[in-house]
């Protein structure tokens, strides 16, 4: 996700936590609050619980792809915050995390449409046919 698309700073993060309104998923809150720009932007956290920075990073860049692959069909002029939950580890599904994310989009009703990038990616299993 190119940085003009990112939130940066802790300030951004505090300004949305505290205007915005929340949606809850046992494994990612959405918080979203309106920026007044022609742009979405995003910001994801991971707090010290999740365990140590490399997990922390993974967890936020997993995330983050969930999010880059919906971002053209999410409705402009909002400030989103995703916070991922101790329930989510570096062993969590992707699909499950991508569904999640799609699933907290449309509960906030951000999702205009599905890009096809998000809609045609491969579903790959496991070896073992999970």
């Amino acid at each position: 996700m190119k940085r003009i698309y990112r939130l940066t700073e802790g300030t951004q993060f505090q300004r949305v936590r505290a205007k915005g309104k929340s949606w809850a998923h046992p494994l990612l809150v959405l918080v979203v609050a309106p920026n007044g720009l022609d742009i979405t932007r995003c910001g994801f956290s991971a707090g010290k619980r999740m365990g140590k920075a490399h997990t922390r990073n993974r967890i936020k860049r997993v995330v983050r792809e969930a999010v880059r692959v919906r971002h053209a069909g999410i409705k402009p002029g909002y400030d989103l915050v995703w916070i991922a939950r101790t329930t989510l580890t570096e062993k969590t599904d992707f699909w499950e995390i991508d569904h999640t994310v799609e699933n907290l989009l449309r509960r906030a009703r951000l999702l205009d449409f599905v890009p096809p990038e998000a809609s045609n990616r491969p579903h790959i299993q496991d070896k073992d046919g999970d």
